[in-house]
């Protein structure tokens, strides 16, 4: 009764869904074009097309060590419409023709801002979703997510074949100024008493009580991030081109029918219900890929690792704004959110390094093992604490 009481679809929690839809559409539609406006347009290198990409990732990491301050400090819904107002007005910068340099400053500036907003969004979230439905409401707005990284790389691709860099440009600031204007008839309660640390101390860039959590969310997009970046090489080893092409798809879907499910067991029955099978499922999930011959083990795998690391990145959201207090929420998202793009951001690299060496399968599979793991890690970080306040709460 309880559950059902408390109202989670209000006008607040759809406009910060779509606020976060939003942002990560212009993320996942540039990521797929920027790397290839930079050959074509300024003759960058393919090294230099990878660092216009991922530099990205950089300036949102560089955001987000210190929004958590800025979140406690100034208030949510102003965090929310400066980092908005930064991330949309940086878009214009790329119009300017001033060579690749100035094009890796533009995307570096870009990520910051988007380590603003999307920090921001998370940390409203979590403070508007009722505390009995954290699990629920979380898994729902991870969805608009979800959703954004399905259509994003499609729309992105299809822009870039028929249109200029310029109308994908456009079309990014369009969609940056629809979230701002969005973002500004939300209203957040804040915090009534926001803790905020002076200094450079440990606990001014992070959340200590949310590290143990963002340890295991690190290790699982790590892993994740090999499937991300390496997906489509794997897969015209294996004369699989036409299947990768819709992997993401029923990832997508797999993650979307599953998490109004699981958010509303992790706040029935605790967060042990559904970390435990998300992290055995996604090690499967990788073991199978590491396996696969045909277009069906593709499509399996795929299912399987959007069931397990789509949980596990909604699971362990929660967790962290669970672990920390009102007052310090928006440091426990950042620091949530620094784990998370530290994984997905450095993982591509040091996979890079051992795929010459080992080659695709095994690569796989040795992520597999890392995963399963992350079971017993997840355990000692948080299963056990978890199992005995439940069982006190009993």
């Amino acid at each position: 009764m309880q559950l059902t009481a408390q109202k989670l679809w209000t006008k607040d929690f759809l406009i910060i869904s779509l606020v976060n839809f939003f942002l990560t559409l212009i993320f996942f539609l540039l990521m797929v074009t920027i790397g290839v406006h930079a050959v074509e347009t300024y003759g960058a290198t393919t090294s230099e097309a990878g660092l216009v990409t991922g530099i990205f990732i950089i300036g949102t990491l560089v955001g987000r060590l210190f929004i958590g301050r800025l979140i406690d400090s100034i208030g949510r819904r102003k965090t929310l419409v400066i980092g908005l107002t930064f991330f949309t007005a940086t878009i214009l910068l790329y119009f300017v023709d001033l060579g690749v340099g100035f094009l890796l400053f533009t995307r570096f500036v870009h990520g910051l801002g988007m380590g603003l907003s999307s920090t921001a969004t998370g940390t409203i979230v979590a403070q508007i979703i009722p505390s009995a439905r954290k699990g629920e409401g979380i898994g729902y707005y991870s969805m608009s997510s979800t959703l954004a990284t399905a259509i994003g790389p499609f729309v992105g691709l299809l822009m870039s074949q028929y249109t200029s860099f310029s109308t994908i440009f456009i079309a990014c600031l369009v969609v940056g100024v629809v979230s701002l204007v969005s973002a500004l008839f939300v209203n957040v309660p804040e915090a009534d008493n926001p803790e905020i640390v002076r200094g450079l101390s440990l606990k001014a860039f992070v959340e200590p009580k949310a590290l143990p959590i963002a340890l295991i969310i690190a290790i699982a997009a790590l892993s994740f991030s090999s499937v991300l970046s390496y997906i489509n090489f794997y897969a015209t080893e294996l004369d699989l081109v036409e299947a990768a092409s819709v992997f993401f798809l029923v990832y997508s879907i797999s993650v979307m029918l599953s998490r109004p499910i699981t958010g509303r067991l992790m706040d029935a029955r605790g967060a042990n219900v559904v970390m435990y099978p998300a992290i055995f499922i996604f090690a499967v999930g990788l073991f199978i890929l590491s396996q696969a011959t045909s277009a069906l083990g593709l499509l399996l795998a795929g299912a399987l690792i959007g069931l397990g690391f789509g949980n596990i990145q909604s699971g362990t959201q929660a967790i962290a704004v669970k672990a920390a207090s009102p007052g310090r929420m928006g440091m426990a998202t950042s620091t949530f959110f620094i784990a998370l793009d530290a994984g997905l951001g450095f993982g591509p690299y040091f996979i890079g390094l051992l795929i010459p060496l080992t080659g695709f399968s095994t690569i796989y599979l040795l992520l597999a093992g890392v995963v399963t793991f992350t079971i017993f890690l997840y355990y000692v970080m948080n299963g056990r604490k978890e199992r005995d306040r439940l069982k006190q709460a009993a």
